[in-house]
């Protein structure tokens, strides 16, 4: 578990003395988050940082988390798509279901505290059981384009809260109370982004049976549309006809019938060319994920719908040149011609892919710039500051 202190190490000079100084004025307070479950990345995987730090700067914070049954966990995942803008049918039996399932969470839990941040939809409708302190509910993706009656029941619950905190301006749906914008940021220390040794990334990445022959093109991410793999495919594909490079699609179906077929057409392709490799992995494959972006030689995320993925942050705090769409909070972490390019088309892909081998000077070069950009503006130290901010701004 790492300490305030060791940040000094990887933070910009004076970041961790500025958190100290907000702590103080905020030591005692009570601040908890509640989410949907403690595994995977994201929200998970900062919380299991920031709230050890949070005590040990004198701040009482929790972690608590909802539960339920096989039909609340579906009604759960369908209200997170439709919220997100899919087209999904929820029925009033399930969101009775729901929100009676947060009903007996809420008697459960104990959520006395200062500071309530409730993180995205599944825990969101425990606000009805608030009985005292600030309640903040904390989306983590874009709500902009929800399905309208979806927006329209479930903003009786997001309007029950004190503020709302998005992750990029523009994310944020019509609600009547204060919202605030905080980008979320990675852990340099945790599984996913900490330092491999050469013995751990050999043993890795022969385990997952990837040669560092050639070039390697990474993209990290769920097989899914919105990610654009077959178009990674076709991409590589230009580049190969000039370039012998490999290369290498790792994500997660989750059982989805979509993602599944997707992940199927994948692997035909793998199949005939065997310089695709097509990784199927489980949420937690954080160590296989690291070692996949410390060996590639450029990391894409040709995203054409997302919200705030943070794999470019975490590849350019590698040291990696990233080439991402332009989409979501892609544009906001890929300074373009610095620390990568933003694409629209498979052939602007495979151009600035082609572009980098030819000058190969020019990747470390914009590893450099955006490892510098993820200590500025996406490390944990910042989140910290913003968060330890909204504590002392809503419990004066």
């Amino acid at each position: 578990m790492s300490r305030i202190d060791d940040y000094r190490r990887v933070a910009r000079p004076g970041t961790v003395d500025f958190i100290l100084k907000l702590a103080e004025q905020v030591k005692g307070r009570r601040f908890l988050h509640v989410t949907g479950g403690r595994l995977g990345g994201g929200a998970a995987e900062t919380l299991r940082a920031t709230v050890p730090i949070l005590n040990e700067l004198g701040i009482d914070a929790r972690w608590e988390i909802t539960g339920g049954d096989s039909a609340y966990y579906a009604t759960a995942r369908t209200l997170q798509a439709a919220l997100e803008g899919a087209e999904r049918v929820l029925s009033e039996e399930g969101l009775a279901r729901w929100v009676d399932m947060n009903g007996l969470n809420a008697k459960k839990l104990d959520l006395d505290a200062d500071l309530t941040l409730v993180h995205d939809s599944q825990p969101a409708s425990l606000v009805s059981a608030r009985s005292g302190g600030r309640w903040v509910w904390r989306c983590h993706f874009d709500c902009s384009s929800a399905q309208a009656g979806t927006w329209t029941f479930f903003r009786t619950f997001a309007g029950q809260y004190d503020a709302a905190v998005f992750s990029l301006p523009g994310f944020e749906g019509r609600l009547g109370i204060p919202m605030y914008v905080v980008p979320p940021s990675i852990d340099p220390f945790s599984e996913r982004n900490r330092d491999l040794t050469p013995r751990e990334m050999t043993e890795i990445l022969g385990a997952l049976r990837i040669a560092r022959d050639k070039p390697l093109l990474v993209q990290v991410g769920p097989f899914a549309r919105a990610n654009d793999p077959l178009g990674v495919v076709n991409a590589y594909r230009l580049v190969k006809k000039h370039h012998d490079v490999r290369l290498v699609l790792a994500g997660t179906a989750d059982g989805e019938p979509e993602r599944l077929e997707l992940l199927s057409q994948l692997l035909e392709v793998a199949h005939e060319d065997p310089d695709v490799v097509v990784l199927e992995l489980p949420a937690e494959a954080h160590r296989q994920v690291n070692a996949l972006q410390r060996a590639a030689t450029i990391v894409l995320q040709k995203s054409v719908r997302t919200g705030f993925d943070l794999g470019p942050a975490e590849a350019m705090w590698k040291g990696k040149p990233v080439i991402g769409g332009y989409a979501g909070g892609l544009a906001q972490q890929i300074i373009a011609n610095v620390t990568g390019y933003t694409v629209y088309s498979v052939e602007g892909a495979a151009f600035r892919i082609r572009h980098l081998l030819n000058n190969p000077e020019l990747i470390p070069r914009m590893g450099a710039a955006g490892r510098e950009h993820v200590r500025r503006s996406f490390l944990i130290t910042r989140e910290l500051v913003d968060d330890l901010a909204l504590v002392i701004h809503l419990t004066r």
